[in-house]
């Protein structure tokens, strides 16, 4: 294709929104050659964080970090615009360890869309998308609300909560996404005529005030870490000044607000049918749900540096304004509070993710995929992580390629997408570290060391951050080798100093051995040997060297468990397979594997409602 075919509507891939899994989708696909049209309802909100303004947290931080190991794009916007980090778990374990920055959302924006339109090869326009054009089980085509028609041989949507969204405040319905932007009306329709099944989830933001009438005297002050972490793998890192959130509390006479309107929550009155998220409910939840709770902690969050409108995290529901107000005004510090932006639910489209592949294209229709929210996750990161794989496999698949498919064992994104192509999630699905059999080896430190390799052979990382990379590694791996070389002596000077930290050795002790103790860091080792400290390392080459000598055996242990699940993934599914034909099955797993048609006898066994019986008897069938 020829730069100048958009003057002909004709390009290699149309991406439908451009959220964050939008964002990484047309960025990967245009970097990787392709002619790339971004659609979106809004030019202004590309990349737009219209719910909590951050990045990361548990879970998230790995995926972010993925993404960049990749080559994907969030990590570095999130650095470039935090105006908070901080690492949060710090004293617990290294697999639920995360790092969370607070971003400024005017300037996310324009980060990404700067990078956006500087990009080669993307065209970015501002329509909705109400039809795909299909010929042949293969897409053609795309066609806009204007009546103009573009060719295409891929699409990949990533509509958010725009398909067909409806918000509510209180009993009150308005048609839209998200508060200020029209709903995407007429694809949904589209792709039921083309036999994708859609189905309605639920999600909701809390209310936006203004920080001048803010009492942040009567809060709980929440810093940023002294000792910066970053996201990207990239060295240019920005130290930019940091400003605290808060915390308040919710408390008897919030509650009593609340359960007195409950009758005005269209939650409640069944207005809306779609699932709400498990693990983030709104207020009202909360109070019905964990009655005998009785505070729930409520997070004060700017928005940017320039401006006075503040993000109430916690606080989601869809009650009327004028009960919002009332629970607002109840809260500590915020007796006086004025409301910029009410609360909302809203309600939209969504395709359940069991009729993509591991890949997520569609089983049906070659060429189209779907990222994101529409895929039935939640969360900015969520979304992100899947627009980067089905960019990819877009271009994989025009190049007749071999699909990118991350294994659970490889990452947070493969855990996720394998989630949700084979469980057939029922409510808006959201990244924790227990989802993962794996968290000790998928942590956020390491997910360079497990996914460089991969995206520098795709060709979203240069030379020079690969060759940056292989010399981390050395550096690791020397570290290791000299601390289990190194001998401390039991001396006095020694001893005195460890005794600050619960501990003391008898006889001369290796560095490896001693920082395998519960109480001692890297960070000791410095103040008890003068080598360590003069080493001056960076931070992210110690953190790992630490880990991995500290947890080596749980390590070692995860190891075998990967190992054992390989031999599972080696007994390979025909695509073709008839399960109505295996007698020895229950009628339940031969319902699930037909709906899902898992690939090997691994994605089979995690199947909900597969039994390990069956999974027994189809490795005898297909050993034959």
């Amino acid at each position: 294709m020829t730069s100048r075919d958009y003057l002909n509507n004709k390009f290699d891939v149309i991406v439908v929104g451009a959220g964050h899994a939008g964002c990484e989708a047309a960025l990967s696909a245009a970097r990787l050659g392709c002619n790339v049209l971004l659609c979106t309802l809004n030019v202004d909100n590309i990349a737009l964080q219209p719910c909590n303004p951050a990045i990361g947290g548990p879970a998230k931080s790995t995926l972010v970090r993925e993404i960049d190991a990749l080559g994907g794009i969030m990590g570095e916007a999130a650095d470039a615009t935090y105006i908070q980090m901080k690492t949060l778990n710090s004293s617990k374990g290294p697999a639920v360890r995360a790092l969370r920055a607070q971003s400024d959302k005017k300037e996310y924006t324009n980060y990404m869309r700067h990078i956006l339109e500087n990009t080669d090869n993307i065209w970015i326009k501002q329509t909705c998308i109400t039809e795909i054009l299909v010929n042949e089980g293969k897409i053609t085509g795309a066609v806009d609300e204007y009546g103009l028609e573009y060719s295409c041989k891929a699409i990949i949507l990533t509509t958010g909560t725009s398909l067909e969204g409806k918000m509510y405040v209180g009993l009150q319905a308005y048609s839209g996404g998200r508060l200020g932007e029209r709903a995407a009306i007429g694809l949904s329709q589209s792709l039921r005529e083309h036999g994708i099944k859609t189905k309605k989830l639920k999600t909701g933001t809390p209310a936006r005030v203004d920080k001048r009438t803010i009492d942040y005297s009567k809060m709980e002050m929440q810093p940023g870490d002294e000792k910066l972490s970053f996201y990207s793998f990239k060295p240019e890192r920005p130290v930019r000044p940091q400003y605290p959130c808060y915390l308040t509390r919710t408390n008897e006479d919030t509650h009593a607000i609340i359960r007195a309107n409950l009758d005005k929550s269209p939650m409640y009155q069944g207005l809306i049918q779609g699932v709400g998220p498990r693990y983030c409910p709104s207020i009202e939840d909360k109070i019905v749900r964990f009655a005998s709770n009785p505070s729930h902690h409520i997070f004060i969050e700017p928005e940017g540096l320039n401006t006075y409108e503040v993000y109430i995290q916690g606080f989601s529901t869809s009650l009327p304004a004028c009960v919002q107000v009332e629970m607002i005004r109840s809260l500590p510090g915020l007796e006086n509070a004025h409301i910029i932006k009410p609360a909302y639910a809203v309600e939209y489209d969504y395709v359940p993710a069991v009729q993509t592949t591991h890949s997520l294209m569609s089983k049906d229709i070659k060429g189209l995929f779907f990222a994101g929210q529409i895929n039935g996750t939640s969360g900015y990161e969520e979304a992100a992580a899947q627009g980067l794989i089905a960019g990819i496999n877009s271009v994989n698949y025009l190049n007749n390629s071999e699909p990118l498919e991350l294994s659970r064992a490889s990452s947070y994104i493969g855990t996720l997408i394998d989630d949700l192509v084979t469980k057939d999630i029922q409510e808006p699905y959201r990244m924790l570290t227990s989802r993962s059999e794996y968290r000790l080896l998928l942590r956020q430190d390491n997910a360079d060391e497990r996914l460089t390799a991969i995206g520098y052979k795709i060709g979203l990382i240069d030379d020079k951050q690969y060759q940056r990379f292989i010399k981390k590694q050395e550096c690791i791996q020397k570290e290791i080798h000299r601390l289990r070389e190194t001998k401390l002596p039991a001396a006095d000077d020694v001893n005195q100093i460890l005794a600050e930290y619960g501990e003391h050795i008898d006889r001369g002790m290796r560095l490896a051995e001693l920082l395998k103790r519960p109480n001692i860091n890297y960070e000791i080792l410095k103040k008890i040997d003068s080598e360590t400290n003069n080493l001056n390392l960076s931070n992210d080459i110690t953190e790992e060297a630490e880990v991995l000598i500290k947890y080596e055996g749980y390590i070692k242990r995860q190891e075998m468990q990967v190992e054992s699940t390989e031999k599972l993934e080696k007994y390979k599914i025909p695509a073709n397979i008839d399960y109505s034909k295996i007698k020895h099955i229950s009628t339940e797993s031969r319902e699930k594997l037909e709906k899902i048609r898992p690939q090997n006898l691994a994605q089979a066994s995690r199947i909900g409602g597969v039994k390990p019986a069956d999974i027994s008897v189809l490795m005898v069938m297909l050993g034959k």
